[in-house]
């Protein structure tokens, strides 16, 4: 991370004006009165009167303090009036004095003592003048210089250290000052070209080595045409530098974030803080929350330059920090998987997907929405009778329905003054009971079995699987919100997920999730141990029984219910289906939903789709289908063998890290097809 554009404010004059008021009761000739005014004059920028307490010819000294000013770009200098040694046989004198140097860049002070020769003649006492004034190693023919070196921006892994990152070819449009006619002209033109903002690509010229090339602005080759290249290049001074930088990411670009530094991001304009012209800065997810790990910090150092512009030597530096990487629980094989299976979708649609005994996530993937869109996270969505999993467990722990229990399944069912029915008006004909009812997302029975549902219970179930709970990650999301109903309506439509709940895709997956392994655990993001994670709940068990009834209700949902699927790999899929309509960005839609795992894959599928058009398919069931397809052999049991150079997950086993057999596996019972 390199320093800010360059403040600039009054200098304080304090110290030395203490001096003057001393000074005042001398009576003999003192070299202190010239040290005093030259030190006040240098401060105020008043160069030319500062240079006539010199023996050095007026204009060069005062254009050799002047660009000293320059050259050093400094928001703000600070003289203080030091010890005055006399030698009265020679008519000499020798004053040390204080200088802090603020260079306004993350607010670093350049501090050193500085040695002023004097010499008296019948005209009175004057400075000795040479470049050792200004400081005592800058020789004759030297310069001030300030030069950054910054460290490569650090890389972000998936959970097998497969970069997430890709390299970019950019174009650096930049300058070489020592060419420049008209630095501020130049740099105006440059800026007004690029459209971007002068002052902080100004700053960065001011100060640098003027015969090194100062990259300024990035764009990206196929963002750069050949006329913006010409144009750029004739202004006198600017070049332009192919280069390849970390910047797009490689998949789950709303995770990962954007690495701006690019004109179409104007990051001069749109970032503040620590940074300057040329760097490149996280607007988003990863990249943004750990900027200055991935970015590290420059080391910027004052330097000396001959009159070739070679560096002769170093007068102090600010190390800085050296960027550092950051490990991830996505995986990339999970993310094109998931991705590849909502290219299919012909409508907005998240698909999460989760490591279920460790709450790991290992994809989230959009479709249809820009780049940029977190809304696997962030979405907050009516969840249908997919809520029917946390509901279930509600009343089943409550004792308020049995897995044997009967409960008719009408097209339509009027619960306390509010009607509901079944998506696509259908309904159930014969025997009943909850494993059916739950198999076919039935809302009318639901609706039915709310009738003695408590609020109490509802509220206690949706906790237990973190719906609204405390948990945080790196980057925004929604936990979730449920709000206790006030009357048997109310909990009828949040036993079926039409109302009083809201989800995220992600939440819902790990509603599957806590299924799948017995306990509900919080999502984790970034495995690297020594990431500045926030804190998160701990897992929560569910009750066995219950978990086991739930795994047999779920897998009875993909043998014959809603969520029918065949030749999705040797292991079961559990899941539920669920339908909503809801308002959402100001038009009504239909929300499909389906939530499950697959062994040790949980997941949640969302797809918006217009109430207007034909409904009979359900996207959400084919894009799981789908997703579980793309994933290699052996991945949701855990043993999928990772490609050469892979290391072990930090978090903990995970899926294609670690062999064993997956929660879940074991043939269903409670009325579900056992082994299927």
């Amino acid at each position: 991370m390199t320093p800010p554009p360059l403040r600039r404010f009054t200098a304080c004059l304090a110290g030395i004006a203490t001096a003057a008021a001393v000074t005042g009761c001398v009576a003999e000739p003192s070299p202190e009165v010239a040290v005093r005014t030259f030190l006040l004059d240098w401060q105020a920028g008043d160069y030319r009167s500062a240079a006539r307490q010199t023996t050095g010819e007026l204009d060069a000294v005062a254009a050799a303090l002047e660009q000293a000013h320059d050259q050093l770009d400094l928001a703000a200098l600070r003289l203080g009036l030091g010890p005055i040694t006399v030698d009265g046989a020679t008519d000499t004198a020798t004053a040390s004095f204080d200088v802090e140097a603020d260079l306004g860049i993350g607010d670093p002070v350049w501090e050193y003592t500085g040695t002023i020769p004097l010499v008296r003649s019948e005209a009175g006492w004057a400075i000795e003048w040479a470049p050792s004034v200004i400081h005592p190693e800058l020789d004759p023919g030297e310069r001030l210089a300030v030069t950054y070196s910054v460290p490569p921006r650090g890389q972000i892994y998936d959970r097998n250290e497969q970069p997430l990152v890709g390299e970019t070819d950019v174009v650096a449009f930049g300058v070489r000052p020592a060419d420049m006619s008209d630095t501020e002209g130049g740099i105006a033109e440059l800026a007004e070209l690029l459209d971007e903002d002068p002052d902080p690509l100004l700053n960065r010229v001011r100060s640098a080595p003027p015969e090194k090339f100062q990259p300024l602005v990035l764009m990206r080759r196929n963002d750069v045409s050949q006329s913006v290249v010409d144009t750029a290049t004739a202004i006198a001074g600017v070049e332009t530098a192919d280069m390849r930088m970390p910047l797009s990411p490689k998949v789950a670009s709303a995770v990962v974030g954007t690495v701006a530094g690019t004109a179409e991001h104007k990051v001069s304009s749109r970032v503040s803080g620590p940074y300057q012209a040329g760097d490149t800065v996280g607007l988003g997810g990863l990249q943004s929350v750990y900027q200055q790990r991935l970015a590290g910090t420059a080391t910027t150092s004052i330097v000396t330059l001959d009159e070739s512009g070679e560096q002769n030597q170093t007068l102090y530096a600010w190390n800085g920090e050296k960027s550092g990487s950051l490990r991830t629980s996505l995986d990339i094989v999970a993310q094109e998987a998931a991705a590849g299976a909502l290219d299919t979708v012909p409508t907005r649609s998240y698909l999460v997907a989760v490591d279920a005994p460790t709450g790991e996530i290992l994809a989230a993937a959009s479709q249809g929405t820009n780049a940029d869109d977190d809304g696997a996270f962030t979405r907050e969505y009516r969840p249908g009778e997919a809520f029917t999993i946390v509901s279930t467990a509600a009343m089943l722990a409550a004792g308020t329905v049995t897995p044997q229990q009967e409960v008719p399944c009408p097209q339509k069912k009027t619960v306390g003054g509010r009607t509901f029915t079944n998506p696509g008006g259908g309904q159930l004909f014969g025997d009943t009971d909850l494993d059916r009812n739950f198999a076919y997302a039935c809302t009318t029975a639901f609706a039915t079995m709310a009738e003695s549902a408590e609020a109490t219970n509802l509220s206690a179930a949706a906790g237990n699987f973190g719906i609204g709970g405390d948990w945080q990650l790196p980057v925004p999301a929604y936990t979730g919100e449920f709000t206790a109903p006030a009357d048997v309506a109310q909990t009828a439509a949040a036993v079926t997920g039409e109302d009083q709940v809201r989800v995220s895709p992600l939440s819902m997956a790990l509603v599957a999730g806590a299924v799948a392994d017995g306990s509900w655990h919080a999502p984790k993001l970034v495995l690297s141990s020594d990431a500045n994670n926030p804190a998160t709940e701990p897992s929560q068990p569910l009750n066995p029984d219950n978990a086991k009834t739930l795994r047999g209700l779920m897998r009875s949902a993909t043998v014959e219910g809603a969520a029918t699927m065949a030749n999705v790999g040797a292991v079961p899929v559990h899941g539920q289906t669920g339908t909503a309509g809801q308002q959402i960005d100001g038009q009504q839609r239909t929300l499909q939903w389906f939530a499950g795992y697959q062994g040790r894959v949980a997941f949640a599928c969302v797809v918006e789709i217009d109430p207007a058009a034909q409904q009979d398919y359900q996207w959400a069931v084919g894009a799981v289908s789908d997703f579980l397809q793309r994933l290699p052999a052996g991945y949701a049991e855990g043993t999928h063998e990772q490609g050469e150079g892979t290391a072990p997950p930090e978090g903990g086993a995970a899926p294609g890290a670690a062999p064993g057999a997956a929660p879940g596996d074991a043939p269903a019972d409670n009325g579900a097809a056992a082994g299927a």
